[in-house]
């Protein structure tokens, strides 16, 4: 998208009023949208700011971000495992397949929390700065605002084998999709529908599509639910034994934007990957109805899609006492003992 100073204004403005509604909240839950009312009243602004200023040299940051909060909260839920590096326990995560040479952003991550340590020291955790993250990096791409529950812990481990199960493979069958969805504790049909709109922006490298333009499931014949013209498209830019780090928009029509052309691409057999693929042109599939309504209805995927991050965002979540909020998101802390303070900062440790 060609992103302008006025349009970042202009949802920065709206930011700021959600952020004034948040913090009119009242909510008792563990998790909620005002938990950082007092101890850091600023940090979606910093965020904001940072997504700003990246998305000026790299367009791409967007997507990258909100597949962060995905990838983490998949596996063993949103602890912000996925930012630590390997250590002397356990590998990290960002080496599994799913994520490696794959998964990108953690510098613009490391510098949110730079930014959030001086303004706000040890009160905010790396996994609610994702979850910010993610909101705002739908929002200024031109998607839905939805209230970031907040108030999660970090965790103190990475789980690089779980990371390899645990993700929805861009090979997956519909059948497969739905088993990953259902394990993670989300909606088999509506929130895989939903959330699979995350497509509708940012990139597949062409490891992940060439076996679908060559040799289908081993049948030596690409895929035959793509479109035939689109499919020389991509085989164009995907050529048999080319260079796999070759970047397709996921979609051509609006590749940074935020929209629901995802679901019209379905409905044409342009869908990049095939798992995307596999809600539309699986035969008499439930995820049918969905893709057709979102491809009619923006706001009916707006919707689904602010409802289903509200979901993924509370998978398993660490709060209270459990965990701790890193200093550095790469790194777990040294082992200290500390006095909370009633939102969740640490007031005093030793």
């Amino acid at each position: 998208m060609g992103f302008s100073r006025s349009f970042s204004c202009s949802v920065m403005g709206a930011l700021i009023l959600g952020c004034l509604l948040l913090q009119a909240s009242t909510s008792n839950a563990q998790l909620r949208p005002d938990f950082y009312f007092r101890t850091c009243p600023g940090v979606f602004l910093i965020v904001g700011k940072v997504i700003v200023e990246e998305l000026g040299s790299d367009p791409r940051i967007a997507a990258s971000l909100l597949r962060l909060h995905f990838h983490d909260c998949f596996v063993n839920g949103c602890d912000a495992s996925l930012l630590l590096d390997n250590s002397t326990t356990f590998r990290t995560e960002k080496d599994a397949l799913p994520n490696a040479n794959s998964v990108r952003g953690f510098d613009v991550v490391d510098r949110m929390k730079s930014e959030i340590e001086e303004a706000c020291p040890e009160t905010v955790s790396c996994a609610d700065i994702l979850a910010i993250a993610a909101q705002i990096s739908v929002l200024l791409s031109g998607g839905p605002w939805w209230p970031v529950s907040l108030g999660r812990r970090d965790g103190f481990e990475a789980f690089f084998d779980l990371s390899n199960t645990a993700l929805p493979s861009p090979f997956a069958t519909l059948a497969e999709l739905k088993t990953v969805f259902s394990d993670a504790g989300l909606n088999r049909t509506s929130d895989l529908v939903a959330l699979s709109g995350a497509h509708t922006f940012g990139r597949a490298q062409c490891i992940v599509i060439t076996p679908r333009l060559y040799n289908f499931n081993g049948t030596n014949k690409p895929d035959p639910s793509i479109n035939p013209t689109y499919l020389t498209q991509l085989r164009k830019l995907c050529p048999e034994n080319g260079n796999p780090t070759v970047l397709a928009n996921f979609d051509l029509a609006s590749p940074n934007r935020f929209d629901s052309q995802y679901y019209t691409n379905l409905r044409q057999g342009k869908g990049v990957i095939q798992s995307d693929q596999e809600l539309f042109s699986t035969p008499g599939a439930d995820t049918i109805p969905l893709v057709e309504l979102y491809s009619r209805n923006t706001f009916e995927f707006f919707r689904a899609f602010a409802k289903s991050m509200v979901r993924m965002g509370r998978l398993k979540p660490l709060t209270g006492t459990q965990g701790e909020v890193r200093l550095n998101c790469r790194v777990v802390n040294s082992r200290t003992s500390g006095v909370e303070t009633e939102e969740g900062g640490v007031v005093s440790s030793i």
